[in-house]
């Protein structure tokens, strides 16, 4: 389709800018550019500009362009070199002056010069005379003229024009002149909204009338720049930045004014928080306080920060936590925006307050609860309000906003607060759902509320780690978060499984065991068989997280899944997701045949005796391993099911994270009671024991026919084996394949006793190696 037409003229600069663009200009004010995907398409333009205007296509510019300022150019202009001589204000120029307004718009140095003119002549006073007369005549020709020239008179940009307009006694007649709009069949009465419809509400009496006559004023700039002045997109922003900064630093002032008013603040906060005061007087105080915070929003940050302390130092958080308990619903609301622009501001503030209170109130009474109470039980069917404190909470348990003074850091302190005070407060409604097998309550509202909560402990799994891992195993979370699939509105179901997704995402063998025990892929999987071959988003998020663990190798999940859920999930062939992770399972399980181990843990022991082994023991080799050999002096063998017990205990919920001294103590327990596991096979295996300085842990007075011990250097020791042929190698060197235990230079190694006891002497008291 046609998107430019213009003619090629000899006497036109053309540039050609960055290989694909092309500009010029058309007229004094109507610059053009051509800007070109390829480089090529815009060459082909530039060679039949250069060849229109017989110039080398090789040339980046077409014409020479002689640059000089607006200075210079009027100075050779010696007819505007002058202060422009205004016409005479009367009905009959009216004409003349409008034009004479609008054709200085185009030059910034005509514009400085005429600004000067009409400020030093008192032009504007003489204008508005003209408008009485043209009002009281009904002179509408007239009217619509002055309309013309006070629109001129905004877009000079002038401050000090402004300053002449919104003054007390010509801002109304300056209003009054812009309701004869051209455009508009009739005038529209913005005297009469100002001056009889728009109240001025004194909440709190003023004693600076200077503070008054400002509010005032700014009111009606806004009025003008909002409502009356043409939209933005027709009236030229860049042309009524002057109107801009007059509000701004009016809004400054009147800040400034009331912050540095101790007296009327402390009546101000003092009302709020009366009990004697009305409803309706405490509802205009606190809507009084709203835009007192708005009015701040426009200063700097360093003037903000001092706003702020003020008020805290005036008692702003204590104001909001007394409205918040209130039960007239719009002053809660406005309770919220300030609440809001304090957080945004500076949450640390906000958490130090909330640390203080909780030492001397309840966890009900407290600030973060009424906020997150607010947040439940927001009346809005749309839950807005609920949304805005949702993104204040998150912006309170941020860790990335806090920070560490001095020898405590915030973030624990405020984290651990958090989690034992007022966690519970938002999961509340969670769990009061999710007590069944499926949701109790499935509203549109309830789950939209849901769907907030889970937004929030999702950010809680990427941003808070110790903490939100004891919750979620303490209260057992994900498998209430996962009754919310079986929920029938969509977004909810995509938030239970984003919460997971997320969980997983984290890649910790301590939340995968977790996933793994409560068996809580089956509602997952159970949601994506009830979805059945629908294409929609909740198919396409549950195959990306199986694809997810896929590609991730995350050994733990894929083999649960293929052992557990494989067969609810085989006949999928839409994506290879599921025969991926069957083939890997199986390939993975071909390798730890080859070497004599499958499953996906076993023992081995470290410095501190035991550690998770990667490779598993078949269930043949470990009742092997359970089995008991003869002891001649009744020591107690602990079988491989019980320290995998011991272990599996771990797990339970709540134990793993908080009960590190058990786990230890269990550990020295099992190195007390000596492990003795004896692989059994058809062949035997000879192990010469030589003189070594490391002895067997077995040795000692107690048992003086132990094997290794110096009494009998070299005795062979007959063991049973999975190997087929015998191999001889020193004690502390042997490695016995299929065991997960491993000798360490600081620890004895164990030996198993032989078949000929008879023949192994007595043994001295074992030698302390020093580690």
């Amino acid at each position: 389709s046609l998107l430019l037409e213009s003619k090629i003229l000899s006497d036109t600069a053309y540039q050609k800018q960055q290989e694909t663009l092309i500009v010029w200009s058309e007229g004094e004010n109507y610059d053009l550019a051509l800007s070109f995907q390829e480089k090529t398409g815009c060459d082909e333009i530039w060679e039949k500009i250069c060849n229109v205007q017989g110039k080398d296509p090789s040339v980046e510019i077409t014409q020479d362009i002689i640059e000089e300022s607006e200075d210079e150019r009027f100075d050779e202009m010696p007819e505007v070199a002058h202060p422009i001589d205004l016409p005479a204000c009367d009905l009959g120029k009216l004409s003349e002056i409008s034009e004479l307004f609008s054709s200085v718009l185009g030059s910034p140095v005509r514009r400085e010069k005429l600004s000067t003119a009409i400020e030093q002549s008192g032009y504007v006073k003489k204008l508005l005379d003209l408008f009485e007369m043209c009002e009281d005549l009904d002179n509408v020709h007239g009217l619509h003229y002055l309309y013309d020239i006070f629109k001129s008179l905004f877009l000079l940009n002038k401050q000090a024009l402004f300053d002449i307009l919104f003054q007390e006694d010509t801002i109304f007649a300056v209003v009054g002149v812009l309701e004869y709009d051209p455009s508009q069949v009739t005038p529209v009465k913005h005297r009469e909204f100002l001056q009889k419809t728009a109240k001025f509400k004194e909440v709190i009496p003023f004693s600076n009338q200077e503070l008054v006559h400002k509010i005032h004023q700014t009111f009606r700039v806004q009025y003008i720049q909002d409502v009356i002045l043409p939209a933005p997109s027709v009236f030229d922003e860049n042309m009524m930045s002057s109107l801009n900064s007059f509000i701004y630093f009016n809004k400054v002032e009147i800040v400034s004014m009331v912050q540095e008013d101790e007296k009327f603040l402390l009546q101000l906060f003092a009302s709020i928080t009366s009990e004697k005061t009305a409803e309706d007087s405490r509802r205009d105080l606190v809507h009084f306080l709203k835009e007192f915070c708005t009015f701040s929003q426009s200063l700097q940050p360093q003037s903000k920060e001092s706003f702020f302390k003020t008020l805290s130092g005036f008692g702003v958080l204590p104001a909001i936590e007394f409205i918040l308990q209130q039960d007239d619903i719009k002053m809660k609301m406005a309770a919220i925006d300030i609440f809001s622009y304090i957080v945004d501001f500076s949450p640390s503030m906000v958490r130090e307050f909330i640390l203080k209170e909780g030492q001397t109130q309840d966890d009900d009474d407290l600030l973060i609860n009424l906020v997150i109470e607010q947040m439940i039980n927001d009346p809005d069917a749309e839950l807005g309000g609920a949304v805005q404190l949702m993104s204040i909470i998150r912006l309170l348990i941020d860790p990335e906003n806090m920070i560490a003074v001095q020898m405590k850091t915030e973030k624990t302190e405020f984290l651990s607060f958090f989690y034992k005070h007022s966690m519970h407060v938002l999961t509340a409604p969670l769990f009061a759902v999710t007590a069944e097998d499926k949701p109790s309550k499935d509203d549109f509202q309830t789950a939209q509320l849901l769907s907030l909560i889970l937004e929030l402990l999702t950010f809680c799994v990427e941003h808070h780690t110790y903490n939100i891992k004891n919750y979620i195993i303490s209260k057992d979370l994900l498998r209430r978060v996962l009754v919310l699939l079986r929920s029938r509105h969509a977004f909810l179901l995509l938030c239970a499984l984003r919460f997971m997704r997320k969980i997983i995402g984290l890649k910790e063998e301590f939340y995968n065991r977790y996933i793994i025990k409560g068996n809580l892929f089956k509602p997952v999987v159970e949601a994506f068989k009830a979805n059945g071959n629908k294409y929609n988003l909740l198919n396409s998020a549950m195959i990306e997280l199986f694809e997810y663990i896929r590609l991730e190798a995350i050994k733990s999940l894929c083999n649960h899944i293929v052992e557990a859920h494989i067969h609810e999930l085989e006949h999928v062939d839409y994506v290879n997701t599921f025969d991926s992770l069957k083939t890997t399972y199986e390939q993975e399980k071909i390798k730890d045949k080859s070497l004599g181990f499958e499953g996906n843990s076993a023992l081995s022991i470290r410095n501190n005796r035991f550690r998770r082994d990667p490779r598993a023991l078949e269930e043949d080799e470990e009742m092997w391993f359970d089995q008991e050999d003869d002891v001649d002096d009744g020591e107690n063998i602990v079988p491989m099911s019980d320290i995998h017990s011991k272990l599996g205990n771990d797990l339970e919920l709540g134990k793993f994270p908080t009960e590190p001294r058990r786990a230890a103590k269990d550990i020295d327990d099992l190195k007390e009671s000596t492990t003795r596991i004896i692989n059994k096979t058809n062949s035997p295996i000879n192990i010469t024991l030589k003189n070594s300085p490391l002895t067997s842990p077995l040795n000692s007075p107690e048992r003086p026919n132990s094997p290794g011990s110096p009494g009998s250097p070299g005795r062979p020791v007959t063991c049973p084996t999975p190997a087929s042929s015998p191999i001889t190698a020193p004690l502390n060197n042997a490695k016995r394949p299929g065991i997960g235990l491993v000798d360490y230079p600081d620890e004895d190694s164990d030996d198993d006793d032989g078949d000929s006891a008879e023949n192994i002497g007595p043994s001295p008291k074992r030698a302390r190696i020093a580690t």
